[in-house]
């Protein structure tokens, strides 16, 4: 599987926060999926990040990544990408905008990629768009 494939799951995951996708989601993230996730450094799995994004809980109101900022290294059936992003999210009472670095692993599950871990670390210095 090539650096397009795996693209295209990120940018599938990507979508996927933005529409509120859960059955998309759920076909992504692999079964023992782990977020680190970028506000709070808490494990969210697999299932509460489900359940958070299809109730409602949590809604990614914006995805900001640059172009050029993401990376792709493979090792056989593994996948490493490290990119940037500017998130705004909502939860109940709260609008937080978070400018990261974050890395994403991904497996070959048979034919397509699937996300196995994320983690994202809050940056000082603003995200400049280029693309949601």
């Amino acid at each position: 599987m090539t650096e397009a494939g795996v693209l295209a799951a990120e940018d599938a995951f990507f979508a996927a926060l933005l529409a509120a996708d859960r059955p998309a989601l759920d076909r992504l993230l692999a079964e023992d999926f782990l977020l680190v996730d970028v506000l709070a450094g808490q494990a969210v799995t697999r299932a509460a990040l489900l359940d958070l994004v299809g109730s409602g809980g949590l809604v990614f109101a914006q995805i900001q990544r640059p172009g050029g900022e993401v990376s792709v290294r493979h090792r056989p059936g593994l996948a490493v990408v490290v990119g940037r992003t500017r998130m705004t999210m909502r939860v109940p009472g709260a609008e937080l905008t978070a400018d990261s670095r974050y890395t994403h692993v991904y497996v070959l599950d048979g034919d397509r990629w699937r996300l196995l871990a994320a983690q994202g670390t809050q940056q000082a210095e603003p995200v400049e768009p280029s693309h949601p």
